[in-house]
């Protein structure tokens, strides 16, 4: 049996997002791959590009191009396409969430008022970017910028406003 979350937490969170708030972008990571064809090798680029409005909205896109700039281009109009709504309470998550994402792990805490950001490389990027101000996180398993991102990106898309959930722990 699913709860629902109390009306005057849905209303806390509606109430604090803005409507015209102007999204940040950072660029998590640009990477050259090359392809072997019968002539040689091509060179392409990708690029990682998380955007959000530091408030609740957040969105991971990625893009290849040609050209650094390109991808870049790419890579923003894929995370706008695929941005959420993260459910913020006092400033952190409502109850701990872990997220696979290929061979990576992702758990993500709740922290206490104060504590701030503890986190590094693109988890510390999405969560910035989402409007978490505490938080602490933990990567397991690969380093993988990509699947880092995504599967942090994946656990803030599961949250619900609900306390304690014990099924989306498993450590």
């Amino acid at each position: 049996m699913i709860k629902v979350a109390p009306k005057e937490v849905k209303e806390i969170t509606q109430e604090f997002i803005p409507e015209n708030v102007e999204m940040s972008e950072n660029v998590v990571s640009i990477d050259r791959i090359s392809r072997t064809v019968k002539g040689g090798r091509r060179i392409r680029f990708r690029a990682i590009v998380v955007i959000g409005n530091r408030n609740g909205r957040v969105g991971v896109g990625t893009g290849k191009a040609a050209d650094v700039q390109g991808a870049i281009a790419k890579a923003k109009h894929d995370a706008e396409k695929t941005m959420i709504d993260v459910p913020i309470v006092n400033g952190t998550i409502s109850h701990p969430i872990m997220e696979v994402y290929g061979t990576s792990r992702v758990i993500l805490k709740p922290a206490p008022l104060g504590h701030s950001v503890i986190a590094g490389g693109s988890v510390r990027a999405v969560v910035e970017l989402s409007g978490i101000a505490n938080i602490v996180s933990k990567s397991i398993g690969s380093a993988n910028a990509l699947n880092n991102a995504m599967a942090t990106f994946h656990a803030l898309k599961k949250l619900s406003l609900e306390k304690g959930r014990k099924k989306d722990f498993k450590p």
